[in-house]
Protein backbone atom coordinates (compact mmCIF):
# COMPACT_ATOMS: atom_id res chain seq x y z
CA UNK A 1 0.00 0.00 0.00
CA UNK A 2 2.30 2.45 -1.73
CA UNK A 3 0.43 5.62 -3.18
CA UNK A 4 -2.70 5.68 -0.87
CA UNK A 5 -0.67 5.89 2.54
CA UNK A 6 1.60 8.50 0.63
CA UNK A 7 4.48 6.59 1.65
CA UNK A 8 7.92 8.03 1.52
CA UNK A 9 9.65 7.58 -2.08
CA UNK A 10 12.78 5.77 -2.87
CA UNK A 11 14.73 9.05 -3.45
CA UNK A 12 13.56 10.31 -0.04
CA UNK A 13 14.15 6.46 2.42
CA UNK A 14 17.49 6.58 0.08
CA UNK A 15 18.19 9.78 1.53
CA UNK A 16 17.35 9.39 5.34
CA UNK A 17 16.94 6.47 7.27
CA UNK A 18 13.41 5.13 7.79
CA UNK A 19 11.69 2.97 10.25
CA UNK A 20 8.42 1.11 10.46
CA UNK A 21 7.96 1.16 6.65
CA UNK A 22 7.40 -2.48 4.67
CA UNK A 23 6.91 -4.35 8.21
CA UNK A 24 3.52 -6.25 7.71
CA UNK A 25 0.85 -6.96 4.64
CA UNK A 26 -2.45 -5.54 4.49
CA UNK A 27 -4.51 -8.33 6.41
CA UNK A 28 -1.79 -8.62 9.45
CA UNK A 29 -3.32 -7.75 12.43
CA UNK A 30 -1.43 -4.16 14.22
CA UNK A 31 -2.33 -2.20 16.93
CA UNK A 32 -1.57 1.18 18.13
CA UNK A 33 0.43 -1.58 20.78
CA UNK A 34 2.65 -2.88 18.18
CA UNK A 35 3.35 0.04 16.57
CA UNK A 36 4.44 1.61 20.42
CA UNK A 37 7.04 -1.68 21.04
CA UNK A 38 8.69 -1.49 17.66
CA UNK A 39 8.70 2.19 17.59
CA UNK A 40 10.04 2.85 21.51
CA UNK A 41 12.72 0.01 19.98
CA UNK A 42 13.58 2.41 17.04
CA UNK A 43 13.67 5.41 19.20
CA UNK A 44 15.79 4.02 21.57
CA UNK A 45 18.01 2.78 19.05
CA UNK A 46 18.24 5.69 17.61
CA UNK A 47 18.97 7.64 20.84
CA UNK A 48 21.65 4.91 21.56
CA UNK A 49 23.62 6.26 18.65
CA UNK A 50 23.73 10.00 20.03
CA UNK A 51 21.11 10.59 16.95
CA UNK A 52 17.99 12.55 17.16
CA UNK A 53 14.75 10.64 16.35
CA UNK A 54 12.02 12.70 14.17
CA UNK A 55 8.27 10.52 14.39
CA UNK A 56 6.19 12.20 11.94
CA UNK A 57 2.34 11.42 10.93
CA UNK A 58 -1.23 12.25 11.37
CA UNK A 59 -2.30 9.59 14.55
CA UNK A 60 -3.18 10.75 17.19
CA UNK A 61 -3.91 7.15 18.94
CA UNK A 62 -0.21 6.15 17.00
CA UNK A 63 1.74 9.25 19.09
CA UNK A 64 0.03 8.57 22.09
CA UNK A 65 0.10 4.89 22.11
CA UNK A 66 4.24 5.88 21.29
CA UNK A 67 4.61 8.15 24.21
CA UNK A 68 1.90 7.69 26.96
CA UNK A 69 1.67 3.53 26.63
CA UNK A 70 -2.29 2.10 25.02
CA UNK A 71 -5.34 2.54 27.13
CA UNK A 72 -9.14 1.70 25.70
CA UNK A 73 -11.25 4.48 26.81
CA UNK A 74 -10.45 7.28 24.91
CA UNK A 75 -12.16 6.58 21.32
CA UNK A 76 -15.49 7.89 20.91
CA UNK A 77 -17.80 9.74 17.92
CA UNK A 78 -21.11 10.41 18.60
CA UNK A 79 -21.88 10.51 14.65
CA UNK A 80 -20.60 7.15 14.58
CA UNK A 81 -23.08 5.93 17.20
CA UNK A 82 -25.71 7.35 15.36
CA UNK A 83 -24.61 5.33 12.38
CA UNK A 84 -24.54 2.48 14.07
CA UNK A 85 -27.99 2.52 15.63
CA UNK A 86 -29.43 3.58 12.22
CA UNK A 87 -27.71 0.37 10.85
CA UNK A 88 -29.05 -2.03 13.97
CA UNK A 89 -32.72 -0.58 12.72
CA UNK A 90 -32.21 -1.13 9.06
CA UNK A 91 -30.85 -4.84 9.98
CA UNK A 92 -31.66 -5.57 13.45
CA UNK A 93 -29.28 -5.67 16.21
CA UNK A 94 -28.38 -9.64 15.23
CA UNK A 95 -26.65 -8.39 12.24
CA UNK A 96 -24.74 -5.76 14.33
CA UNK A 97 -23.59 -8.60 16.25
CA UNK A 98 -22.57 -10.69 14.28
CA UNK A 99 -20.43 -7.97 12.84
CA UNK A 100 -18.67 -7.73 15.99
CA UNK A 101 -18.45 -11.39 16.36
CA UNK A 102 -16.07 -10.99 13.34
CA UNK A 103 -14.11 -8.08 14.35
CA UNK A 104 -13.93 -8.77 17.77
CA UNK A 105 -15.11 -12.25 19.16
CA UNK A 106 -13.62 -12.21 22.15
CA UNK A 107 -16.09 -9.09 23.37
CA UNK A 108 -18.57 -10.97 21.25
CA UNK A 109 -18.78 -14.02 23.47
CA UNK A 110 -19.46 -12.35 26.41
CA UNK A 111 -21.82 -9.29 25.36
CA UNK A 112 -25.46 -10.68 24.35
CA UNK A 113 -26.90 -9.69 21.23
CA UNK A 114 -29.74 -8.03 23.42
CA UNK A 115 -26.90 -5.85 25.15
CA UNK A 116 -27.12 -3.15 22.62
CA UNK A 117 -25.09 -0.08 24.40
CA UNK A 118 -22.20 -2.71 24.70
CA UNK A 119 -21.88 -3.79 21.08
CA UNK A 120 -22.15 -0.46 19.72
CA UNK A 121 -19.64 0.70 22.08
CA UNK A 122 -17.26 -1.98 21.17
CA UNK A 123 -17.54 -1.62 17.20
CA UNK A 124 -17.27 2.82 18.29
CA UNK A 125 -13.95 1.15 19.43
CA UNK A 126 -13.03 -0.98 16.90
CA UNK A 127 -14.06 1.33 13.82
CA UNK A 128 -12.29 4.34 15.05
CA UNK A 129 -8.93 2.48 16.46
CA UNK A 130 -8.74 -0.36 14.31
CA UNK A 131 -8.07 -2.34 17.42
CA UNK A 132 -10.91 -4.93 19.75
CA UNK A 133 -11.62 -3.49 22.80
CA UNK A 134 -10.98 -6.76 23.79
CA UNK A 135 -6.98 -6.03 22.81
CA UNK A 136 -7.04 -2.52 24.07
CA UNK A 137 -8.43 -3.69 27.51
CA UNK A 138 -5.17 -6.24 27.44
CA UNK A 139 -2.42 -4.00 26.65
CA UNK A 140 -0.72 -2.56 29.88
CA UNK A 141 0.21 1.27 29.21
CA UNK A 142 3.68 1.62 30.19
CA UNK A 143 5.05 5.37 29.30
CA UNK A 144 7.95 5.84 27.17
CA UNK A 145 11.54 6.09 28.95
CA UNK A 146 12.70 9.38 26.68
CA UNK A 147 11.46 13.29 27.11
CA UNK A 148 9.47 13.68 23.32
CA UNK A 149 8.73 17.42 22.32
CA UNK A 150 5.92 17.75 20.43
CA UNK A 151 5.83 20.02 17.43
CA UNK A 152 2.52 20.63 14.36
CA UNK A 153 2.32 22.52 11.75
CA UNK A 154 -1.15 24.79 11.53
CA UNK A 155 -2.17 25.40 7.90
CA UNK A 156 -5.30 27.88 7.22
CA UNK A 157 -8.48 26.12 6.64
CA UNK A 158 -8.16 27.03 2.65
CA UNK A 159 -4.42 26.38 2.24
CA UNK A 160 -5.36 22.71 4.02
CA UNK A 161 -8.31 22.10 1.89
CA UNK A 162 -5.69 23.41 -1.63
CA UNK A 163 -2.79 20.70 0.06
CA UNK A 164 -5.38 17.96 0.61
CA UNK A 165 -6.76 18.07 -3.13
CA UNK A 166 -3.19 18.36 -4.38
CA UNK A 167 -2.55 15.30 -2.57
CA UNK A 168 -5.53 13.58 -4.11
CA UNK A 169 -4.56 14.55 -7.88
CA UNK A 170 -1.06 13.26 -7.24
CA UNK A 171 -1.99 9.64 -6.04
CA UNK A 172 -4.10 9.92 -8.51
CA UNK A 173 -2.09 10.74 -11.02
CA UNK A 174 0.36 7.90 -9.29
CA UNK A 175 -2.37 5.17 -10.33
CA UNK A 176 -4.00 4.85 -7.00
CA UNK A 177 -6.63 3.03 -9.19
CA UNK A 178 -4.17 0.54 -10.51
CA UNK A 179 -2.49 -0.33 -6.97
CA UNK A 180 -5.89 -0.71 -5.71
CA UNK A 181 -7.01 -3.11 -8.58
CA UNK A 182 -3.82 -4.84 -7.73
CA UNK A 183 -4.56 -5.19 -4.29
CA UNK A 184 -8.05 -6.55 -4.62
CA UNK A 185 -6.18 -9.27 -7.60
CA UNK A 186 -3.96 -10.05 -4.64
CA UNK A 187 -6.58 -11.16 -2.17
CA UNK A 188 -7.19 -7.99 0.24
CA UNK A 189 -10.70 -7.70 0.03
CA UNK A 190 -13.14 -4.59 1.35
CA UNK A 191 -13.62 -6.10 4.74
CA UNK A 192 -9.75 -5.80 5.94
CA UNK A 193 -9.28 -2.38 7.92
CA UNK A 194 -6.71 -1.73 5.93
CA UNK A 195 -9.05 -1.73 2.72
CA UNK A 196 -11.16 0.69 4.61
CA UNK A 197 -9.20 3.63 4.93
CA UNK A 198 -9.72 7.20 3.16
CA UNK A 199 -8.80 6.38 -0.90
CA UNK A 200 -8.89 2.85 -0.62
CA UNK A 201 -12.38 2.46 0.17
CA UNK A 202 -13.92 4.61 -2.47
CA UNK A 203 -11.54 3.28 -5.69
CA UNK A 204 -12.77 -0.15 -4.05
CA UNK A 205 -16.69 1.57 -4.68
CA UNK A 206 -15.51 2.70 -8.16
CA UNK A 207 -13.84 -0.84 -8.91
CA UNK A 208 -17.31 -2.21 -8.17
CA UNK A 209 -18.89 0.13 -10.33
CA UNK A 210 -20.70 1.86 -7.23
CA UNK A 211 -19.25 5.31 -8.29
CA UNK A 212 -17.56 6.41 -11.14
CA UNK A 213 -13.61 7.95 -11.07
CA UNK A 214 -14.76 11.49 -10.70
CA UNK A 215 -17.37 11.18 -7.54
CA UNK A 216 -15.13 8.21 -6.08
CA UNK A 217 -12.18 11.36 -6.43
CA UNK A 218 -14.71 14.15 -4.89
CA UNK A 219 -15.28 11.85 -2.05
CA UNK A 220 -11.58 11.42 -0.93
CA UNK A 221 -10.91 14.87 -0.81
CA UNK A 222 -14.53 14.86 1.13
CA UNK A 223 -13.54 12.25 2.86
CA UNK A 224 -9.86 13.16 3.71
CA UNK A 225 -10.84 16.84 5.02
CA UNK A 226 -13.50 15.38 8.34
CA UNK A 227 -9.95 12.92 8.69
CA UNK A 228 -7.96 16.14 9.29
CA UNK A 229 -10.41 17.82 11.07
CA UNK A 230 -10.82 14.74 13.43
CA UNK A 231 -6.93 15.03 13.72
CA UNK A 232 -7.07 18.69 14.68
CA UNK A 233 -9.91 17.85 17.27
CA UNK A 234 -7.61 15.04 18.69
CA UNK A 235 -4.66 17.25 18.69
CA UNK A 236 -6.53 20.38 19.87
CA UNK A 237 -6.75 18.65 23.21
CA UNK A 238 -2.47 17.30 23.79
CA UNK A 239 -1.26 20.73 25.83
CA UNK A 240 2.30 19.37 24.49
CA UNK A 241 2.56 20.61 21.34
CA UNK A 242 4.30 23.28 20.36
CA UNK A 243 2.35 24.99 17.37
CA UNK A 244 3.94 26.51 14.42
CA UNK A 245 1.73 28.32 12.36
CA UNK A 246 2.04 28.00 8.38
CA UNK A 247 1.77 29.98 5.39
CA UNK A 248 2.38 29.04 1.98
CA UNK A 249 5.35 31.78 2.20
CA UNK A 250 6.50 30.47 5.22
CA UNK A 251 7.10 26.91 3.96
CA UNK A 252 8.32 23.55 5.52
CA UNK A 253 11.88 24.65 5.42
CA UNK A 254 11.17 27.88 7.87
CA UNK A 255 9.13 25.60 10.23
CA UNK A 256 12.05 23.27 10.03
CA UNK A 257 14.71 26.06 11.31
CA UNK A 258 12.12 27.10 13.94
CA UNK A 259 11.96 23.33 14.93
CA UNK A 260 15.93 23.83 15.67
CA UNK A 261 16.18 27.00 17.45
CA UNK A 262 13.27 25.54 19.68
CA UNK A 263 15.67 22.74 20.35
CA UNK A 264 18.61 24.66 20.60
CA UNK A 265 17.32 26.99 23.16
CA UNK A 266 17.41 24.60 25.70
CA UNK A 267 14.36 21.77 25.04
CA UNK A 268 15.39 18.41 25.76
CA UNK A 269 14.51 15.63 24.10
CA UNK A 270 16.83 12.69 24.88
CA UNK A 271 16.92 10.23 27.92
CA UNK A 272 15.09 10.94 31.08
Amino acid sequence: MNVGTAKPGADELAAVPHHCIDICDPDQYFSAGEYAKKARACVRDILDRHRLPVVVGGSGLYIRALVDGVFGGDFRDADLRRQLKEQAEQTGWSGLHRELAAADPVTAARVHENDHKRIIRALEVYRLAGVPISRLQQEETIPCDFNPVFFGLRWPKPDLAARIDARVNTMIGQDLVGEVRSLLAMGFHAGLNSMNSVGYKEIIRMLSGELTQDTAVAMIRQNTRRFAKKQMTWFNRETRIHWMDMTPEKGVIAAAAEIMSVLENGMEFADK
